[in-house]
């Protein structure tokens, strides 16, 4: 942790990574300015907080480099094309994530333990879910571990706290594994890749690119999806060190190198003396919650992790049983005149709505939002036979809409018009309507929260009480 003592450094914004980041620096003996473009109540609190440190704060400008800067640090989402990026490159100034910053002041703890290694995991979709599974197998098979990263677990304050971790379960954003070039994982996974955050970084090629990033200097295995051939196609390309090994999971039965699914069993043929001739149980989909396709996926990718660390398939089992989902991902919520009724919140994108869509049978889907570019017509495509009814909220809804109608005509459609805060009440008493016994509610929406709600768990707790009092029998709706 040596090196950075007198240095120079500006921290870009504050967020959940930015105090840290400036705390451990000024730890250090780093003179640091944080630079942030916001000038609200929060980031001047922030600011507070590490005025008495002596960490400098200029808030409501985030595009000046200041003077003498020799390093930048950036929290995640500020765009690659930033103006404080372009100065601080025309200057020969170098930028580091939060993520790169933890990587390398990771060290020796004051015992002369080494540092911890690193399972990482990111992807599109199923990353928070995917990382829970695997801190809980790793403390299963007596790990000290946590699960961290972009779950929300500044990374510098873990690998700085002096806790002996032996392992973390480390989530990585694609925003994260940009600014992270020097970052060396154990093995690492990437769930799966489809169109998001395009506009941040410019095109998909430049996204799956960033994602790939985890493979780098991986020593113990490569995890991919073997139904995105994208993301096996990373693997291809990492440099990795020698014997790393490459290791699908797959939904069917699994070829040698691989985990899978046989008879209702998540099975290894990757990490067993004989690939090519024997498997080896690890848990039933049974002790996947939910076990919803796409969740049995996370739950391999995280096996695959675990067993690649040398993880006993005993404690795979006993961590899967012990993980509990976050709240707003795929999350039934109550049973109400013989219809079900689950909060996807979290789906906010096409992709994570397509999976959680394939879940089920009879639905009535809960959607709209904002789209941030995204197109509906594949969605809409692959669910429309399973499709009961769509009640459609939010300021893209009629994109939706427009999909609904062009590919299933049939499917009788709700346009809510309203943005007031009973409107998730209403789409719930209209879906509620439109259900019959056996069926269904589903929110999916597809689309981020922000111009309704404050983000996509207040949207789901808006949906959890609207059913709650449903349920309860106050204010249901005529169906």
């Amino acid at each position: 942790m040596s090196g950075f003592a007198g240095r120079a450094v500006t921290v870009a914004g504050l967020g959940v990574s930015g105090g840290p980041a400036a705390r451990a620096l000024h730890r250090l003996g780093a003179q640091v300015t944080v630079v942030d473009g916001a000038d609200h109540d929060r980031a001047r609190a922030q600011a507070a907080e590490l005025a008495p440190l002596g960490v400098t704060v200029r808030l409501g400008d985030g595009d000046t480099l200041p003077a003498g800067t020799d390093l930048v640090v950036t929290t995640p989402g500020w765009k690659p094309s930033a103006p404080l990026f372009a100065a601080a490159a025309a200057a020969g100034v170098p930028v580091w994530g939060d993520v790169e910053l933890a990587w390398r002041l990771r060290g020796p703890s004051a015992t002369g333990r080494p540092p911890a290694d690193w399972l990482a995991v990111t992807g599109t979709n199923g990353k928070t879910t995917a990382v829970k599974m695997l801190a809980e197998m790793l403390r299963a098979a007596g790990l000290h571990t946590a699960a961290v990263g972009n779950i929300g677990v500044p990374l510098v304050d873990v690998v700085t706290g002096g806790e002996p971790y032996d392992v973390l379960a480390v989530e990585l954003s694609s925003y994260q594994l940009h600014w992270a070039p020097s970052v060396r994982a154990h093995s690492a996974a990437v769930l799966n890749l489809a169109p998001d955050h395009l506009d941040w970084h410019g095109s998909m090629a430049a996204y799956a690119a960033d994602k790939g990033r985890i493979y780098a200097g991986n020593r113990g295995a490569c995890v991919y999806n073997a139904a995105d051939p994208v993301t096996e196609e990373l693997v291809r390309a990492a440099d990795v060190e020698e014997g790393c090994r490459a290791v699908g999971f797959t939904a069917g039965a699994p070829a040698p190198g691989q985990l899978g699914v046989v008879d209702g069993l998540l099975v290894d043929r990757a990490f067993v003396p004989d690939p090519q001739r024997t498997a080896q149980e690890l848990a039933a989909v049974a002790d996947v919650q939910p076990p919803a396709p796409h969740n049995v996926a996370n739950a391999l990718a995280a096996a695959a992790l675990a067993r690649a660390y040398g993880v006993e398939p005993a404690a795979v089992r006993a961590g899967l049983r012990a993980f509990r989902p976050e709240p707003h991902r795929i999350e039934q919520v109550a049973e109400a005149g013989g219809v079900t009724y689950v909060d996807d919140s979290k789906a906010t994108n096409t992709h994570a709505a397509e999976a959680s869509l394939a879940a089920y049978d009879g639905i009535v889907w809960i959607a709209g939002g904002l789209a941030k570019g995204a197109v509906f017509d594949d969605l809409v495509v692959g669910a429309a036979q399973r499709l009961r009814g769509a009640v459609l909220l939010g300021r893209d809804r009629a994109l939706i809409a427009g999909a609904l109608a062009k590919h299933a005509p049939e499917v009788p459609v709700v346009d809510l018009d309203r943005t007031d805060p009973g409107a998730m009440a209403a789409a719930v008493a209209e879906a509620a309507r439109l259900a019959r016994p056996g069926d269904t509610v589903l929110l999916a929406p597809a689309c981020a929260s922000m111009d309704m709600f404050t983000n996509y768990n207040v949207r789901g707790e808006a949906f959890a009480a609207a059913v709650r009092e449903l349920a309860s029998g106050e204010g249901r709706g005529p169906g």
